[in-house]
């Protein structure tokens, strides 16, 4: 996901999963099926210094292409880092990617 509207719609409209280290934004859309799903990243200074930022960028990006297969075609996750998540290993990030994605494929209406 690269462009400002789509974050701010997935942000505004989407089902919001918090989890320790990263809060989950989700929008479960259904207009155009033939779309791959989508997945933006937001990690602002509270992380920290532009080297731990792109440390969690990197993992971020790695644990969201092992969940790509399990969102629908056409659906939009952005993932915010907490400032905990500087100091998280992988394997965390992925437990609590999944654990949100799990919450919010649960939310009844949350196919919107």
């Amino acid at each position: 996901m690269t462009r400002s509207t789509d974050f701010g719609s997935t942000v505004r409209r989407g089902v919001r999963a918090a989890q320790p280290d990263i809060v989950v934004h989700a929008l479960k859309t259904s207009d155009e099926p033939a779309e791959t799903p989508k997945v933006g990243l937001v990690v602002s200074k509270s992380v920290g210094s532009a080297v731990q930022r792109h440390r969690v960028s990197r993992m971020l990006r790695h644990v969201a292409r092992d969940v790509l297969d399990e969102l629908g075609p056409g659906d939009k996750v952005v993932i915010r880092a907490l400032p905990s998540s500087s100091r998280a290993k992988s394997a965390r990030l992925q437990e609590e990617l999944r654990a949100a994605l799990r919450r919010v494929n649960s939310v009844p209406g949350a196919r919107r």
